[in-house]
């Protein structure tokens, strides 16, 4: 075995142990926890289960939702019960051997890179379209990170002014504490409230996409517009070579078609938009993209 891969979620933590091709030997979830200490003992127990699955101490990466401050090296969380806590350093103490921590949009999309839908490309966008809103950016199969550690945190990216004003929409709030992030719109929350809104329907983002082309129609249209001027936003900054989409709505049939076909109406003078496609890589990738980072900084190498 080569190393193992933990991604740590709202509601589940999943272990995963990799051979030398990368592919999964075993794997083992157990429910997410909802306080602190019990928290830190199910990750520690996982740990404690790959590594006996995998015969010995192989490289632990820990894929998790939210920030670590680079200074206090506390984390910034909404759906684990881990924010304002040194969580890294505390799963460390308690498993007795160093981790690779980052963002799980990190990890998926170094994954992607790597082994997925962006293989073979210079410069990947990840996005994931989920509960919330993040992503990440590989240059040559290796993340970027910079100074805060904010990166990737697309969601709170400002609405665009003119389709919130086109379509006479609220300002809704963010979980970050600002208003009229493009997350609040975008995610899978955000497309039930644009139902709401429009419609006065309490749908699941499942029914509205399964509607789209009859009674949800406007909301559909609302949502691709939206997503066309983000797209068009990565677009401006990162100029990639491909956008690999995860996360819930990724999984919407013909998704990465239309959010395409929005972008290309928005893009300047005519000139193109990057592909668009789904994420290859399943539950696997965002496990396998921290397992990765684990394995590279063991060689001694920058993820």
């Amino acid at each position: 075995m080569i190393a193992v891969g933990l991604d740590i979620g709202g509601t589940k933590i999943e272990a995963q142990v990799f051979d030398e091709r990368w592919a999964v030997v075993d794997r083992r979830r157990v429910e997410t926890p909802d306080t602190y200490p019990a928290l830190v003992d199910a990750v520690v127990g996982q740990i404690a289960w790959a590594q006996d699955i995998a015969g010995g101490r192989v490289p632990v990466g820990i894929g998790a939702a939210g920030l670590v401050h680079p200074t206090t090296g506390r984390v910034l969380a909404a759906n684990v019960a881990a924010s304002g806590k040194t969580f890294p350093n505390d799963i460390e103490a308690r498993a007795k051997q160093p981790v690779t921590y980052l963002n799980d949009c990190n990890a998926l999309a170094l994954s992607e890179a790597v082994f997925g839908a962006g293989q073979g490309h210079r410069t990947v966008v990840a996005v994931i379209l989920g509960t919330g809103i993040g992503g990440g950016i590989t240059i040559n199969g290796q993340l970027q990170r910079g100074s805060t550690g904010m990166g990737g945190e697309f969601g709170h990216i400002s609405a665009p002014a003119d389709v919130v004003g086109a379509y006479d929409l609220p300002i809704f709030e963010c979980g970050c504490g600002r208003r009229g992030c493009v997350e609040t719109y975008l995610s899978g929350t955000g497309l039930k409230r644009l139902a709401a809104h429009l419609t006065g329907q309490d749908l699941t983002a499942e029914d509205i996409a399964q509607r789209r082309g009859a009674d949800m129609a406007q909301v559909w249209e609302v949502w691709c517009a939206m997503a066309g001027e983000f797209i068009h936003t990565l677009t401006l900054v990162a100029d990639p070579d491909v956008i690999v989409l995860g996360g819930g709505l990724s999984k919407i049939s013909g998704i990465a078609e239309d959010m395409t076909r929005a972008a290309q109406s928005v893009q300047l003078g005519g000139f193109g938009t990057p592909p668009i496609v789904v994420a290859s890589g399943g539950d696997t990738s965002g496990a396998r993209g921290a397992a990765f980072a684990a394995w590279s900084a063991a060689q001694g190498e920058r993820p």
